[in-house]
């Protein structure tokens, strides 16, 4: 397929440098394609606006509705060529793919409903006086996808912009163009507009910054890390733009000596390799009550080695490559840095052979006993784990909150009541209890602190996208 951006309802060739996409299993350059200039996102952002002022795409909740639903039909047909790509230019197992695409569906499912539950109020203030309230879409949004989960994220933003009646300009990963490039082109035959959806794609920061700066875009939703989201608020300070953001995360698993231990050890393993630890949410620490310190740092090093690192098509991989050599050699150097620092129980290595030629790292964990530790305050965004002992339940929570971030965590005990107690006291956006990494897009997501602003899902995620105006009329009777 060919790689182009969608303006104002055609897709042109970029006008900027050409770059290549990577296939991190085989270390191959597999696509290229030209990056959007400066002017293609000028351009892309009037489409926009003249869409949302001259369309009647914002009146029209059915017709959302229906387009929403029919993204969804379209990208069930086509699932297969997408899982396809995220495993080729993503690195995914294919079941991850698979769960990515079907998050995804399943979130056009649930705007295409809500798309038609947009409700407003009215308050009858005096004899012959009411206030009119009702909800509008705020305009152009600009949603900044990342490369990490491409698909799904895209559409965790892009579906509940289009259910309130803005209109958007996306701007995606071009690590992983191929794949959101053609679930682009999916949603724009869907029954949009012309103007209603617009993307382009850069390597750099360019267009990124002139989304973030122009006064003619009034939403933003960027999905990233904390220093790059921080960047953003500052430059859309500037036109006051309204923003969404899901930033970085260090998120804890909080495991109490009565916690099922099968359970909990195979859940933490499965939770800190997912998409190879590059997934926000992911675990990236484990907490354990000094009782069960031990036999759980055993067992996570017993099942981690048994991680099978391998290319995503391959039925037996049990976890993929991370997205390209230059983040390999960032996590591994982090993980030479901790030989120094702290009792490393699993290193993370580079694999030899065939798998040497592609972005493949083995998972690792390091025993932590200082929580000012870098690795336990910086994102590493790869599989490798940190583990810390805790004497009681004040201080399972004390080391818990113990950085900036405050993402997602989880609480594993056979004491529900200690678990929700342990929960309500975690400063972080999504908690769960006995298990981790449930999302529906029903419930909201977002974080703490760091860790982001504003929610993405549920009825929350869409009132991101829309502002409320106040309609004043009183009858002639009125004294």
């Amino acid at each position: 397929m060919e790689l182009k951006h969608l303006i104002d309802g055609m897709w042109h060739e970029g006008e900027a440098d050409t770059f290549g996409c990577l296939n991190p299993a085989s270390g191959d350059f597999e696509a290229s394609q030209r990056a959007a200039s400066i002017d293609q996102t000028r351009d892309a952002v009037g489409a926009a606006r003249h869409a949302f002022e001259t369309t009647k795409w914002r009146q029209q909740a059915r017709v959302r509705s229906e387009a929403l639903m029919a993204c969804a039909f379209s990208l069930n047909d086509h699932r297969i060529e997408v899982e396809s790509l995220l495993v080729q230019f993503n690195g995914k197992l294919r079941v991850e793919a698979a769960n990515e695409v079907g998050a995804a569906i399943n979130a056009f499912q649930y705007y295409a409903g809500l798309s038609r539950n947009l409700w407003g109020r009215v308050a009858e203030i005096d004899a012959d006086c009411w206030s009119m309230l009702p909800r509008e879409p705020l305009g152009v949004a600009a949603v900044i996808v990342p490369w990490n989960a491409p698909v799904s994220l895209l559409v965790r933003s892009l579906a509940p912009a289009l259910a309130a009646g803005c209109t958007a300009v996306v701007k995606h990963a071009a690590q992983t163009s191929p794949a959101t490039s053609l679930v682009l082109s999916l949603i724009a035959q869907s029954g949009l507009p012309r103007g209603v959806l617009n993307s382009i794609v850069e390597t750099g920061a360019e267009c990124s910054q002139y989304l973030c700066e122009s006064a003619d875009v009034d939403v933003i939703s960027f999905t990233g890390s904390s220093k790059v989201g921080k960047d953003i608020a500052l430059a859309a300070a500037r036109s006051c733009t309204r923003l969404s953001l899901e930033l970085g995360g260090k998120g804890p698993a909080v495991v109490f000596a009565d916690a099922d231990l099968d359970v909990a050890i195979r859940t933490i393993v499965r939770h800190a390799t997912v998409m190879a630890g590059q997934m926000c949410t992911a675990i990236t620490r484990v907490l354990v009550e000094r009782a069960a310190y031990q036999a759980v740092a055993n067992r996570l090093v017993a099942q981690l080695r048994e991680v099978r690192v391998g290319a995503g098509d391959d039925p037996s991989s049990t976890m993929g490559p991370v997205i390209d050599h230059r983040n390999r050699d960032r996590i591994l150097s982090i993980a030479q840095r901790a030989t120094n620092e702290n009792e490393v129980l699993l290193n993370c290595t580079r694999p030899e052979g065939e798998l040497g030629r592609g972005a493949f790292i083995t998972p690792g964990v390091v025993a932590v006993d200082d929580p000012n530790s870098r690795l336990v305050q910086e994102e590493i965004f790869g599989p490798l784990l940190t583990v810390e002992p805790f004497d009681d339940e004040a201080q399972g929570i004390a080391l818990a909150n113990a950085t900036r971030y405050g993402l997602s965590a989880s609480v594993w005990s056979s004491d529900l009541m200690r678990a929700k107690r342990v929960a309500a006291k975690v400063r972080a956006g999504t908690v769960w209890i006995n298990n981790h990494n449930r999302h529906a897009a029903e419930t909201e997501t977002g974080g703490y602190r760091e860790s982001g602003r504003g929610r993405l899902y549920g009825v929350e995620g869409l009132n991101d996208f829309l502002q409320t105006k106040h309609v004043y009329f009183e009858t002639p009777d009125h004294a």
